[in-house]
């Protein structure tokens, strides 16, 4: 196990430097083309993965670095180039930690290589929890799988909401209820296989920020999925649902994985790594206009007002920062979150890019509000922070419920 350190090795300093130079040189430069268009940008996620980012290989190395940095290290570079790019580059990413969590070894061979595809044909995946009534509510789910024996298939029906590359993905991960008298521990996850019949898109959303990333509706009528497709198993499911209706009936006891749950526990540091990425991009662009912007002759970052403001930006990422490098160590150590780590750094990291980017566009005053500069885009992307995988509110309810035991 490694030790807890804040220092990256020359490896990984090699690694960011590779990534903040793509983020650098073809996210930028693309950033507001793509937020205008408000479409996937395809060229630049071929882009990715022909230089290596965007690669099942690439991720795995992140994932696996025995300090826990990989990730939340190049979350943060390819974030700080552009939130709605990027999550077009890593959104396939939660469909692969749902197979990762609750997937057999097979299945995590068989299906994230085509969620990927390959540099020449490109594929994304998209991970299917939230509902138009189950958003933060879990146990509102109302997607339904049944399992027929005779044919041993699944049939699932109902209408999942706010799913990354919803509908245009080449495998989606879909979370249903499989035991409605269980409540959340009577969810599993599904594999829906490429063309699929009965899966379709619906809705697609247009939002208020990181508009380059695909966001909508998947629908689901009567899709029919082979047994190979339930993540885990049908008898790793039985044992699970019997146990817990054994517990139920004792009046309560141990507590049960949640599929959905698995998920969001796994990714909530590399959203928190996210949101450091956009802070960390605001924060630069207002220092380096507080140093040429000049009002009563004197650079504006003379001024206290401008100058504090800065001294807590920089104090709030570097704070947060810290907060999701020490979950995601955590994590890969194998350490319990006794007290909620991993929803403390995403808290964290998300209000304090929420904040940092509205000091930024207030810093540049008139300018920060104009399309012009890029903090007025990056103000608009960090609101996602505080509202997907998690709103901060429930990441608070995660953090209180810890503290109450």
């Amino acid at each position: 196990m490694a030790e807890f350190t804040m220092e990256l090795n020359d490896d990984q300093k090699q690694v960011r430097d590779w990534i903040h130079g793509f983020a650098a040189d073809v996210i930028r430069p693309a950033a507001a083309e793509w937020d205008e268009r408000e479409e996937t940008p395809w060229p630049v996620i071929q882009e990715a993965a022909k230089v290596g980012i965007y690669s099942l290989d690439f991720y795995a190395q992140q994932f696996f670095d025995p300090t826990g940095l990989g990730i939340p290290m190049a979350m943060e570079e390819l974030f700080w180039g552009d939130a709605g790019i990027a999550l077009s580059i890593v959104g396939t990413g939660l469909a692969a930690i749902g197979v990762v969590a609750n997937g057999t070894e097979e299945q995590i061979g068989t299906w994230i290589p085509q969620m990927y595809g390959t540099p020449d044909d490109v594929k994304v995946a998209a991970f299917c929890s939230s509902e138009p009534d189950a958003g933060s509510d879990v146990g509102a789910m109302r997607t339904r799988a049944v399992y027929d024996q005779a044919k041993d298939e699944w049939v699932l029906n109902g209408t999942k909401t706010w799913a990354t590359n919803g509908g245009i993905a080449n495998v989606h991960i879909v979370v249903a209820v499989v035991d409605p008298e269980l409540g959340t521990k009577g969810h599993a996850s599904f594999i829906v296989p490429p063309n699929t019949p009965g899966l379709t898109q619906g809705q697609k959303f247009k939002k208020h920020g990181i508009r380059a990333s695909h966001t909508a509706e998947v629908v689901l009528e009567d899709v029919r999925i082979p047994g190979s497709c339930l993540l885990g198993g049908k008898e790793k499911l039985d044992e699970r649902l019997a146990k817990a209706h054994e517990r139920a009936g004792a009046g309560g006891g141990e507590r049960v994985k949640n599929a959905a749950m698995a998920t969001f526990e796994a990714s909530r540091p590399a959203v928190g790594a996210m949101a450091v990425g956009t802070a960390r991009a605001a924060y630069e662009v207002a220092l380096d206009y507080a140093k040429t912007r000049t009002q009563f002759g004197r650079p504006i970052i003379d001024n206290q007002g401008v100058a504090f403001q800065l001294a807590d930006m920089r104090t709030s990422i570097d704070a947060a920062r810290l907060l999701v490098w020490r979950a995601s160590w955590m994590a890969v150590a194998g350490k319990p979150f006794t007290s909620a780590e991993g929803s403390m750094s995403k808290l964290f990291a998300s209000e304090t890019a929420k904040k940092v980017t509205a000091q930024a566009v207030q810093i540049l005053g008139g300018n920060g509000f104009t399309r012009e500069y890029p903090v007025e885009r990056m103000h608009r992307d960090s609101a996602i922070y505080t509202i997907f995988e998690g709103t901060s509110e429930i990441q608070r309810l995660v953090i209180a419920r810890h503290l109450a035991g």
